[in-house]
């Protein structure tokens, strides 16, 4: 079994990564310096094989220092939020994630040279396919479209940049993940996130699912969505990413390449606030909707291409959408009941 760190280890996507790696018989380093969430708790952190470093993924001696004893590098810490975050915060999502990724990489090229690193998994996003006009995107693609018009899709972009580079002039091995719209619990309140007034509510995450989930429980009727709600996204369960991001970092056809993960479901915005409705309100109370004005970057189509992921990796994201909710709905309604959302 392998030891791996794990960068951005108390972020949404990162509780799951370390949940499967430590399910898989790994040895887990988690680094984070709680800047998302501040302070959380989670299931493993008395784990035997699960050791958290608080610390900040842009001090290049603390990485190298971490990583000189480990296999495996998963670079999940950015700043990284939903929708208003595009807008509210876009240079300090360039700047602080361009210093996270040079840290990462420099940290990861010395420990390679001089330690037991054989590779690094980069988590990279469905964002860098912003600009497409034709779907599905495949991987490769992203380097054919215009580049992303959201400092946050650009960035994202570079972080794939980073990793071909560091190969390139260093042949530090790489695997390149791209997670699609991510569903789970764990994802609370961030620390210094805009809030946004959609109708009568006021929203801290604009992560659609929870979102949606909490303005219902609210007792918001006509529901406000942005846009039209014709939006089409592949929400992907938390769980089922995890898989396929750890799989990728294990296996040895992932060397020097990229992959999708998303579930192949297509759903649009409109027809999973009625799904969410329904299960929250029953089928006889009328579902009715309003119209907001939808952000800037709010990308109409998001539609992968999963056969490289299948045919290579031997990963499907399997859970269904209404597993997921049945899973996010009373955890959301209990974060609202205790005053966390």
């Amino acid at each position: 079994m392998a030891k791996v760190l794990v960068t951005g280890s108390a972020g949404f996507i990162g509780g799951y990564v370390v949940e499967e790696l430590l399910g898989r018989g790994h040895e887990v380093v988690g680094l984070d310096n709680y800047s998302k969430y501040g302070p959380v708790s989670r299931s493993y952190d008395d784990h035997p094989r699960y050791h958290f470093v608080e610390g900040d993924a842009r001090d290049v001696d603390l990485m190298t220092k971490l990583l000189m004893d480990c296999d495996h590098l998963i670079a999940g810490a950015a700043m990284i939020g939903g929708i208003s975050y595009f807008h509210a915060y876009a240079y300090d999502l360039l700047a602080t994630n361009e210093r996270i990724m040079a840290s990462s990489c420099d940290a990861a090229i010395a420990a390679h040279r001089d330690g037991k690193l054989k590779k690094v998994t980069y988590m990279s996003s469905s964002m860098v396919f912003e600009s497409t006009e034709t779907w599905p995107s495949k991987e490769g693609d992203e380097r054919k479209v215009p580049p992303p018009l959201s400092s946050y899709g650009f960035q994202k972009l570079a972080v794939e940049y980073y990793a071909r580079a560091a190969w390139d002039q260093y042949q530090l091995p790489y695997t390149i993940v791209r997670p699609f719209n991510c569903v789970g619990v764990g994802e609370g309140r961030a620390l210094g996130e805009v809030e946004v007034l959609s109708g009568n509510v006021k929203l801290a995450m604009s992560h659609v699912v929870p979102d949606l989930v909490q303005k219902i429980v609210k007792g918001q009727d006509p529901l406000h969505i942005l846009g039209s709600g014709d939006q089409v996204r592949h929400y992907t369960y938390g769980g089922d990413l995890a898989r396929g991001i750890v799989v990728a970092m294990e296996h040895e056809a992932a060397t020097n390449d990229d992959f999708n993960l998303s579930t192949a479901e297509s759903t649009t915005v409109l027809d999973l606030a009625e799904v969410i409705w329904r299960k929250i309100k029953g089928p006889d109370v009328p579902f009715q909707v309003v119209s907001d004005d939808p952000y800037e970057y709010d990308v109409q189509k998001r539609v992968p291409d999963v056969t490289k992921a299948r045919e290579v990796l031997g990963f499907e994201a399997t859970t269904s959408l209404e597993t997921m909710l049945d899973e996010v709905i009373p955890w959301v309604t209990q974060a609202v009941h205790d005053g966390r959302l």
